[in-house]
């Protein structure tokens, strides 16, 4: 009898875990986004809600192994940088609108998609670095096309996402003849042929090569916090940061943001889950992690990011502006650019 009862007690206890397992919460994210930025984030979330995140950490390659996996992907987030990527996403077919009066007032509609297919959840200015010498306080993108820049302009590879957005968005303000004249000018300017990293400008202007130079907001802080190396603290040092803007417009900003995949299997947790990211609590986190701007204004910016002024970002939509990529580039390439 004792043994019958002893059989009955693990059979119901090894129940009670089987109904427990089946009914814990939980979701899959894809990202490319470093694990030490993310990491943090997952932790407090998982400690609020009780769900649990499975993440694959992907380099690249993110759309392509979501279509490969078709209808039975078990991703519910894809979390991304670049309004390019995210822009991708939604053109492949891999994401899915979604609703939420909670993402809708934490984020400004031109920083999310308005079918509700993708959120963003932080900025980075493309901003200017200056040599901490220099006299000077104020400036807009058009003037880095200005003859008085002639000789002392660093920038990357004009074919770099970041400086495709900061092309479209210049599409946007002033049209195909006068982004194409304005590449021309830039390209006219340059110190030293366009190329390296955004980094790498603030060392040029250290080093004599370039007066300014266009550049992320949220490298500063990884310079000056020291993040980067003693090497590259003194290169932050070195250079003092300008919030430009366009002529009747405001600062370029790009973001990171994410997605609800289209086949979510645990959907409410995935859209729980980017409210969650759109907190003031989670915005400070995020924000923090990285030196970048958060986008729900409630939240605290980083100080070191603070001390650059506020951001007042261009009031464009993003969408817009992924949409003018393709004859960014192309315009880019027409004048030669990189060469």
């Amino acid at each position: 009898m004792r043994t019958a009862i002893t059989s009955l007690f693990g059979a119901l206890i090894a129940a009670q875990a089987t109904v427990a397992t089946a009914n814990a919460e939980e979701l899959n994210l894809y990202t490319t986004r470093e694990p030490k930025l993310v990491e943090p984030l997952l932790a407090s979330f998982t400690e609020k809600t009780g769900i649990t995140v499975n993440t694959i950490f992907l380099k690249d390659g993110m759309p392509e192994r979501v279509e490969q996996e078709g209808d039975a992907s078990p991703a519910d987030v894809l979390m991304t940088v670049d309004i390019g990527n995210l822009s991708d996403l939604v053109d492949r077919g891999l994401t899915q609108p979604i609703s939420s009066p909670v993402l809708e007032a934490a984020i400004p509609a031109n920083l999310r998609d308005k079918d509700g297919n993708w959120f963003a959840l932080s900025q980075r200015a493309r901003v200017l670095y200056v040599d901490k010498d220099l006299e000077l306080s104020s400036f807009t993108y058009e003037d880095l096309a200005k003859p008085e820049w002639k000789g002392k302009v660093c920038i990357r590879s004009g074919q770099h996402p970041y400086n495709v957005a900061l092309t479209a968005s210049y599409l946007l303000h002033h049209g195909e003849a006068d982004t194409k004249a304005w590449l021309e000018g830039v390209k006219a300017n340059l110190a030293r042929k366009a190329g390296g990293g955004d980094r790498d400008v603030a060392r040029d202007i250290m080093g004599g090569i370039c007066e300014i130079g266009i550049a992320n907001s949220y490298y500063v802080g990884l310079m000056r916090s020291g993040a980067g190396g003693p090497e590259q603290e003194e290169w932050g040092k070195a250079i003092k940061v300008i919030l430009p803007t366009f002529e009747n417009g405001g600062t370029q900003v790009n973001i990171s943001g994410a997605a609800v995949a289209k086949h979510a299997p645990n959907k409410d947790a995935a859209v729980q889950f980017l409210e969650f990211l759109a907190s003031d609590d989670a915005q400070k986190i995020y924000a923090e992690a990285n030196y970048e701007y958060p986008v729900n204004a409630n939240a605290a910016v980083a100080p070191l990011i603070a001390e650059l002024g506020e951001l007042k970002g261009d009031p464009e939509s993003l969408t817009e502006v992924a949409a003018q990529r393709k004859q960014a580039s192309e315009l880019t390439e027409a004048v030669g650019f990189d060469n």
